[in-house]
């Protein structure tokens, strides 16, 4: 296994999870980890799950992320889940290299499923000049996220420097695939074997992927949860999440759907390459990776 790749099998389909690259969440742009990533849980309650993670709110000054993008080659369609920060850090904006290692041109994605507007998962959507990274690709977004990041959003819950990021990623990023794009609502089928599934609440139109082959199925549930603490304490939200309520609601909805189905999930933003299962523990979810 490359350690920027790593393959898996759902079904008949020969999956890749791809590191983009990493980026370190620190301040003064960021608030400390603890509070960036659980920004309404309780103080004594936040300090025992800490502890019982090895780490201490007062003694976690960064949280360093990978940036984990998914490809599926169905056998008829070679499918790209999101496409990194791009040139957002020195750290990011590595997709391209590591899919050309694993033979993987852009020419031979045809479709990329973008789950939301923020600046890691559009960043490499365009390449120098400002045109598709993907040329042959359709690219799919959500109708509802799509709207709002390209019109000017005013609601994001960032200090001013981390929301004029997000804005400009967007003006440069979304515009340019207009002619290559596919709006979609929710829970409906992309390709044959992956649909759009709706996750709503760390963007507005948040989206998840399903994908079913073979009686297997993956949940990439994007940045539905940013850590694994999130599928434990699933009422503590992020920050930067547009709407803490919805964040609950959707986390509780996709993890029993992933337990009930016995379902691979994927996220984003944790520990590479990110694939596990969620489980039942006592009276609460929790995380087992792979």
């Amino acid at each position: 296994m490359r350690k920027e790749c790593f393959p898996f099998e759902i079904g008949d389909f020969h999956c890749f999870a791809v590191r983009d690259g990493t980026f370190t969440y620190a301040p003064p742009m960021f608030p400390p980890p603890a509070t960036f990533l659980f920004a309404n849980a309780p103080k004594e309650r936040l300090e025992h799950v800490l502890g019982e993670h090895g780490l201490h709110s007062e003694r976690w000054p960064t949280w360093t992320s990978p940036y984990i993008c998914v490809v599926i080659n169905t056998g008829t369609h070679m499918v790209l889940l999101d496409t990194g920060a791009g040139k957002l850090s020195p750290t990011t904006g590595n997709l391209l290299k590591h899919l050309d290692a694993e033979g993987i041109p852009p020419q031979a994605i045809d479709t990329v499923i973008l789950t939301h507007g923020h600046p890691d998962h559009i960043g490499g959507n365009v390449d120098d000049e400002g045109k598709p990274a993907f040329p042959n690709a359709r690219y799919v977004m959500g109708k509802e996220e799509w709207e709002f990041w390209t019109t000017e959003p005013t609601e994001l819950n960032a200090d001013d420097h981390v929301q004029e990021t997000l804005r400009t990623v967007a003006r440069r990023n979304l515009p340019p695939i207009r002619s290559q794009l596919r709006l979609v609502n929710y829970d409906v089928e992309i390709v044959p074997g992956i649909s759009a599934t709706a996750a709503p609440g760390h963007t507005l139109g948040h989206m998840a992927v399903t994908v079913s082959s073979g009686g297997d199925r993956l949940f990439c549930i994007a940045d539905a949860v940013l850590h694994p603490i999130h599928v434990e304490e699933p009422a503590w939200h992020a920050a930067i999440d547009f709407s803490p309520r919805l964040v609950e609601q959707t986390r509780r909805t996709l993890f029993t759907r992933a337990v009930d189905e016995n379902a691979w999930v994927l996220a984003f933003h944790f520990p590479f390459p990110g694939l596990g299962h969620i489980v039942e523990k006592r009276d609460r979810w929790g995380w087992q990776p792979i």
